[in-house]
């Protein structure tokens, strides 16, 4: 077996990274969630709590994003379309591009008491029943 070392590990993960990705996009351009016949489970959370979990609302919003319509996927899944948009910086970083001026953003966003404040954060502001929080919840 061949040993990878420092970020080659990185760069073998994103050829089958890169054909999981472009499966997903057919798969979401095909079928659509919003209908009744769809083949993608609903939300198990939501549906024994009433609640909108994190992830609610992210397979409707990468079937927008899938059509192009940015709009409406941000509208179901703000958090999860942010950090969609941030991701080629992160990776970006993880593979040696580092400009100065993503270095107090990169630093955060590896914290994870960052993650630990913002997503259970995120998780109850969803669910809360007035605006603005009402547009963190799925459209």
């Amino acid at each position: 077996m061949i040993a990878l070392h420092g970020k080659r590990w990185l760069l073998a993960l994103l050829p089958p990274a890169a054909l999981a990705a472009g499966a997903g996009v057919w798969v979401l351009r095909h079928y659509d969630p919003n209908s009744a016949s769809s083949p993608f489970p609903p939300c198990s959370f939501l549906a024994v709590t009433g609640y909108y979990c994190i992830g609610c609302g992210l397979t409707r919003a990468l079937h927008a994003l899938a059509h192009g319509d940015v709009v409406t996927a941000f509208s179901m899944n703000p958090l999860a379309m942010l950090m969609l948009a941030i991701a080629p910086l992160v990776l970006g970083w993880a593979l040696g591009w580092r400009p100065r001026a993503l270095q107090p953003f990169i630093t955060l966003l590896m914290k994870p008491a960052f993650w630990l404040i913002l997503l259970p954060a995120y998780w109850i502001a969803r669910n809360l029943p007035w605006v603005p929080f009402t547009w963190l919840a799925p459209g």
